[in-house]
């Protein structure tokens, strides 16, 4: 059973990353194949699906406005689920931009069945 601070960290480092081939190997390596992704009315279910959602926030938050995602050392695991909060900061530092908190269902196998993702106001 992986430890939930790391299921957090790879989390947000599929976020950041900007190559889209390891992008690709990363949303593989943590969601089932018809895992699913959620953010208010918006919805992503499959890996073409989950890529082209993450491609669209890393290309306007990360490579288009500089900034970074990272996981809060506040991850928690009960047997299937995995919650834990995020923040959006400038690649620099500084002051946090969004907050967020995710709700991860695993599969037996470990890899994310359904992400439910809430921005923090």
């Amino acid at each position: 059973m992986e430890d939930a601070q790391k299921i957090a960290d790879r989390y947000a480092a599929v976020w950041n990353e900007p190559d889209a081939a390891r992008r690709r190997a990363q949303i593989a390596a943590l969601w089932s194949e018809d895992g699913d992704h959620y953010v208010g009315t918006r919805g992503a279910v499959g890996y073409a699906e989950l890529e082209e959602r993450i491609r669209l926030s890393h290309d306007k938050n990360v490579a288009g406005a500089g900034n970074r995602f990272r996981a809060a050392r506040d991850a928690q695991r009960l047997r299937n689920a995995v919650v834990f909060h995020w923040h959006m900061l400038p690649a620099d530092g500084g002051t946090v931009l969004a907050t967020g908190l995710e709700v991860l269902i695993l599969g037996p196998d470990g890899r994310i069945r359904t992400d439910y993702q809430f921005i923090v106001p």
